[in-house]
């Protein structure tokens, strides 16, 4: 297999502080795979037998409630560690990753994680930043679940999503992998009746544009509207 160039990880927060020569033998310990879209790359349950750089693409982030429901809990971007089990000090995947977007996958044996830590200067650092901003995320969406009404829920789903993967075109910001409204449902603990009864509503008053598979925004300021405040009891 051609080697990986080092280019591709130098810009990356884990690795931005090390030098070519230290990013090219965490490249050699590496394996690389390339995922079609809703392909799963480990389950919640399993043993963390390896830890994962995303290059290209999108994964979305799945827990399964205790009465069999899937909740997605987050979405990760391009450029970022996940499956880091040993970072939380768990054995196991705590959730399921499954890729929203043909994606380009490193990975790495779990038994390197001490030693990466130890010896790169910023992984472990940047790593936790990361953690952290993932933890706040959640944090947010538990309070909206228990605070907001369905209609800011939905609104600020849409929102994160355009500001974490929104491309801008000349009709208005894309969510930039493909998305159903059943998946939006599962983002805010709603039904897809209801999903499919707002992003109705919403595309005839010329807010969002919602395809199959694919959600754009035309005007974002009059979903922060939405957002901000219940225009209508759920």
């Amino acid at each position: 297999m051609q080697k990986l160039d080092e280019s591709l990880l130098t810009h990356l927060p884990p690795f931005a502080k090390l030098h070519r020569s230290q990013i090219r033998a965490i490249l050699d310990q590496a394996s690389s795979k390339r995922f079609d879209p809703e392909q799963t790359v480990f389950s919640e349950g399993e043993t963390a037998e390896r830890f994962y750089m995303l290059l290209d693409g999108y994964i979305r982030v799945i827990r399964i409630t205790p009465d069999g429901e899937q909740v997605i809990a987050l979405h990760i971007p391009a450029g970022q560690l996940f499956g880091i089990a040993p970072a939380i000090g768990r054995e196991s995947y705590p959730a399921t990753a499954v890729t929203a977007a043909e994606s380009i996958v490193l990975s790495w044996p779990t038994r390197l994680w001490t030693d990466f830590s130890t010896n790169y200067d910023g992984f472990a650092t940047e790593t936790y930043k990361t953690l952290g901003s993932r933890i706040g995320e959640m944090n947010n969406r538990i309070l909206e679940m228990a605070t907001q009404h369905v209609e800011q829920r939905v609104a600020n789903a849409l929102l994160r999503l355009i500001n974490q993967t929104g491309r801008k075109t000349e009709n208005g910001v894309e969510i930039d992998f493909p998305i159903t409204r059943q998946n939006i449902s599962e983002m805010t603990g709603t039904t897809l009746h209801t999903v499919s009864r707002l992003l109705s509503a919403w595309q005839k008053q010329g807010i969002v544009e919602s395809q199959r598979k694919r959600v754009m925004v035309r005007q974002p300021h009059q979903l922060v509207e939405l957002a901000q405040g219940p225009l209508s009891s759920s």
